[in-house]
């Protein structure tokens, strides 16, 4: 969703993490975007062996050449333990780099837009195994370099890896979300439709006891707003771009209605607003059995829903006169839970992280239910500073969690 201009931040805003971020403890692979990969463990470096390089810090470093006639190239004298590995493309063309388990194909690190002639470092902890670095240039064939076999580790073990995700894989939980997504725009017009009436009839008390459960369903639904359209806008936008801002004639949905009946507002000026969020709520049910949702998309939305709330819904940007971001980041919560059960069983077989999401997810609900009260929940304004603190680092903690997640899902090149 598009955030409303800045004006009623409440709190600053947690930092945003994106995909492909940092590697957290959880063990699962993330890589940081178009500079380099960490695979990192802690540990003494075994250094000065074999005539290796040594950084400041004591690690060893290696020269790997990345091109498509040297891929892998540089690797000869492997060692166990912590090491970096210098990463230098000597093509003509700007790469991607794997550097893989040889037998199982698990990705112990990866560094993305390698650009020509430039070196970037790729640290990473080995034990005992078989390796080989995967080159894949822009426009061309992935290529396998040699095998590179460490032997004499001990009890040296290998830093975190995953067998990367393929686009059939995640056909059958994408199938699966989309079909809960349907049932979930079938309750959303029903929804509305109860917010519409109570409007029309002038019930303003009803409406705004019914604005909140509809607009509930539409927060646990984040992980389809990129397929959803402009129907997104149309449901739930808010002010940002628009010049009249909450008077401009381009706001609409959910916030729209919000903003008028905790603002005094009469029945009368609220029920065109109120209409066209109810006509729009039933086109987006009409038109979602059409819809197809990207396959290679849906880890990433796992990581993006909350990483959203942070940055919207816990600063209070999005908040028009209800006083219930704390309820949206409840819902934004329960519809992160859903997707990743979906992902599970994907999940479980590529991270020892899973008991940590599922730790922290069940942190994050139970100190946002703190914050609700006989059916009225807390304003942000409201917490004292000891509530704040925990919702952002209960919730912030959980987003870099995720990020996890959408490394793991991301579907990589593999030819």
């Amino acid at each position: 969703m598009s955030p409303p201009e800045p004006g009623a931040v409440t709190a600053a805003p947690l930092p945003v993490l994106r995909r492909r971020g940092v590697l957290f403890a959880a063990g699962a692979l993330v890589v940081s975007a178009g500079v380099t990969v960490a695979v990192l463990a802690t540990g003494d470096a075994r250094a000065g062996r074999d005539g290796q390089a040594l950084a400041p810090g004591g690690l060893p470093h290696t020269t790997i050449q990345v091109a498509t006639s040297g891929c892998g190239r540089g690797w000869t004298h492997p060692v166990p333990g912590p090491q970096v590995f210098d990463l230098h493309n000597t093509s003509a063309t700007p790469a991607e780099v794997y550097l893989t388990d040889a037998g199982t194909g698990a990705v112990h690190g990866e560094v993305e837009g390698l650009g020509p002639g430039t070196t970037r470092p790729l640290r990473a902890t080995l034990g005992n195994g078989s390796y080989a670095f995967t080159c894949l240039p822009d426009d061309a064939d992935a290529v396998t370099g040699p095998t590179v076999r460490i032997t004499g580790g001990g009890s040296v073990k290998s830093g975190p890896a995953a067998v990367p995700v393929t686009q059939q894989e995640l056909i059958p939980p994408t199938l699966a979300y989309q079909k809960w997504i349907q049932a979930r725009t079938v309750e959303l017009a029903r929804e509305t439709d109860v917010l519409r009436a109570a409007v029309d009839r002038g019930d303003l008390a009803a409406a705004r006891a019914a604005w909140l459960p509809a607009h509930l369903v539409y927060e646990r639904m984040g992980a389809a707003y990129g397929t959803f359209g402009d129907a997104d806008a149309q449901i739930d936008g808010t002010t940002a771009g628009l010049a009249g801002g909450v008077r401009d004639r381009g706001f609409t949905g959910f916030h729209r209605v919000e903003y008028g009946l905790w603002h005094g507002e009469s029945a009368s000026g609220l029920r065109g607003p109120a209409d066209r969020l109810d006509e729009a709520a039933h086109a987006l049910r009409d038109r979602w059995p059409d819809q197809r949702m990207d396959p290679a998309d849906v880890g990433l939305r796992a990581h993006e829903i909350l990483e959203n709330t942070v940055q919207f819904e816990l600063t209070g940007r999005t908040d028009y006169g209800s006083g219930t971001n704390l309820a949206t980041a409840r819902a934004n919560l329960d519809g992160t839970r859903v997707l990743l059960g979906y992902l599970r069983p994907l999940l479980k077989t590529r991270t020892t992280g899973l008991t940590g999401i599922d730790a922290w997810t069940n942190r994050a609900q139970h100190t946002l239910d703190a914050c609700a009260h006989d059916g009225r929940w807390t304003p942000l304004a409201e917490l004292s500073r000891a509530q704040r603190e925990k919702v952002d680092a209960d919730l912030g903690e959980l987003v870099e969690r995720l990020a996890d997640v959408a490394a793991l899902t991301d579907v990589r090149r593999t030819a």
